[in-house]
């Protein structure tokens, strides 16, 4: 008789672990609190308009390349990819780099903001390569129960990028402010500040510009969808509107989980729901982490995120979007040092439908805006409002267009929504950071070292936030659960 896992969660990381360990033979069975699966990853679908509400940025495809692979398969038997070309805009106050879908075009644009540049631009993006594959290889992919997981002949030759900073390395060989800004961007994915960032991630600088900007047609829940279809294929049952009230424990193991009033027995638990939130379901002498534990980390930034119909095409924008038209460090500061309501928020706007006609009415612009903010804050109607006011009075005065007459709808998500409806610690929109002391065996584990059989998978343990290494959670997860089989 196969031995049964219950997973808590739907996102990225349950989803590959369902299907791996359904692989392997087990009966899995996925608990979802929301009326659909895909966790932070959803989709709103209004009056033509079709908006993805969490992840938009397709980058490293071939991690979900790797992963349909693993069962067979390919990405093109789910979904169809376009490398965006441009990749994204990024607006400054006084000018505009594009950044396109080859190196000699970045390259290109690169030397007209600053003569010289292109050849550091290369060496440095050889470099992050080279930290790619040694990432890819030999670390994200390793369950981060030891420090020795680390130690390899290549990380050893490379110790001092754990210790010296993304910051720090950037401005050693580009002066230009903008530039600057552009290369460390990328590494905002990871939920820190540059300046606190190790430099061995500048492999996410190589994801950017070495491999590309992409995007799934119909949009990122595409990935969700075949995801979905891969897991039920292999026999995973999946139970949305379930929302799991307790984590089953009897003489130190994991028995299964109370579930819209019912129990649901199991020889193995599986969360991918937020961590913290996980271990509530726990009675107090299960937890592994105290609630002192949790406020000390460096957790990445929360969003405010309006979704928007326009009734007509816009000009001068891109498919991604960055207004980087005010101080950077400011806005940083704001999140990370003296967390508080920015006072001249950057922003990231993406309108899909300039590249996909299919996510909005023709004619129409379907638009998602975010502005990063600190978690925890005060969110309220009113708030929320003025935010909205600045990014659209700054988005039309950077593309010389008069635009709010044209929006036919919006609506907002902010810390309370993540709260709500993702038990998310503190309202954070992208887990925990990718600090040096927040890195591998130092984030909290995939094992319980309290509760036998209850496993964590999610952006909250190893690897860390972000898609991809959401894939790779579940896929290391399963490897722990399937040892124990």
């Amino acid at each position: 008789m196969s031995k049964k896992v219950v997973i808590i969660g739907s996102g990225f990381s349950s989803l590959s672990a369902s299907s791996y360990l359904a692989k392997a033979g087990f009966d899995v069975e996925i608990y979802e609190k929301n009326a659909t699966v895909g966790g932070r990853a959803r989709q709103l679908i209004r009056n033509g308009f079709t908006f993805d509400i969490g992840p938009s940025w397709y980058w490293m495809p071939d991690i979900f390349e790797r992963f349909f692979n693993d069962f067979g398969k390919s990405t093109s038997d789910y979904y169809q990819l376009d490398k965006l070309d441009p990749a994204y805009k990024i607006f400054f106050s006084d000018d505009v780099i594009t950044v396109g879908d080859s190196m000699d075009k970045i390259c290109e644009e690169f030397e007209r903001i600053e003569p010289g540049s292109s050849g550091h631009l290369r060496k440095f993006i050889s470099k992050a390569q080279e930290n790619y594959d040694i990432a890819i290889n030999n670390i994200v992919y390793r369950p981060g129960l030891s420090p020795f997981e680390l130690v390899t002949k290549e990380t050893a030759m490379r110790v001092d990028q754990f210790f010296k900073t993304i910051s720090g390395q950037v401005r050693k060989q580009f002066k230009n402010p903008k530039l600057i800004s552009t290369l460390e961007f990328p590494v905002l994915f990871l939920g820190a500040k540059p300046s606190k960032t190790p430099s061995f991630y500048s492999f996410m600088n190589y994801a950017d510009f070495g491999l590309g900007t992409w995007h799934p047609r119909g949009g990122m829940y595409k990935i969700i969808e075949g995801m979905k279809s891969l897991a039920e294929e292999l026999g995973v049952k999946i139970h949305t509107g379930q929302t799991v009230s307790k984590i089953l424990v009897k003489d130190g193991k994991a028995t299964g989980i109370e579930a819209g009033g019912k129990t649901i027995e199991a020889d193995f638990v599986l969360s991918g729901a937020d961590y913290h939130h996980s271990e509530t379901l726990l009675e107090p002498r299960y937890r592994q982490f105290s609630e002192d534990y949790w406020n000390k980390k460096t957790f990445a930034p929360s969003s405010l995120l309006f979704y928007v119909g326009f009734d007509r095409k816009l000009k001068n924008v891109e498919h991604h979007n960055l207004f980087f038209d005010t101080d950077f460090e400011r806005h940083a500061e704001e999140i990370y040092d003296r967390p508080k309501w920015p006072t001249e928020p950057l922003f990231y706007v993406n309108f899909p439908s300039v590249t996909d006609q299919s996510m909005a009415p023709d004619g129409c612009e379907t638009g998602f805006f975010l502005i990063p903010i600190a978690p925890d804050l005060e969110d309220t109607p009113e708030l929320r409002e003025q935010y909205f006011d600045i990014v659209i009075r700054r988005l039309e005065e950077r593309t010389g267009q008069s635009i709010e007459n044209n929006i036919i709808f919006k609506e907002s998500f902010c810390v309370k929504d993540f709260k709500e409806q993702y038990n998310s610690y503190k309202g954070n929109a992208y887990g925990m950071a990718n600090t040096l002391l927040q890195t591998a065996f130092l984030r909290p584990g995939l094992r319980s070292k309290k509760v036998k059989d209850l496993y964590f998978t999610g952006q909250l343990t190893v690897p860390g936030p972000g898609v991809p290494p959401s894939l790779i959670s579940g896929k290391l997860v399963s490897e722990l659960i399937t040892q124990k089989k």
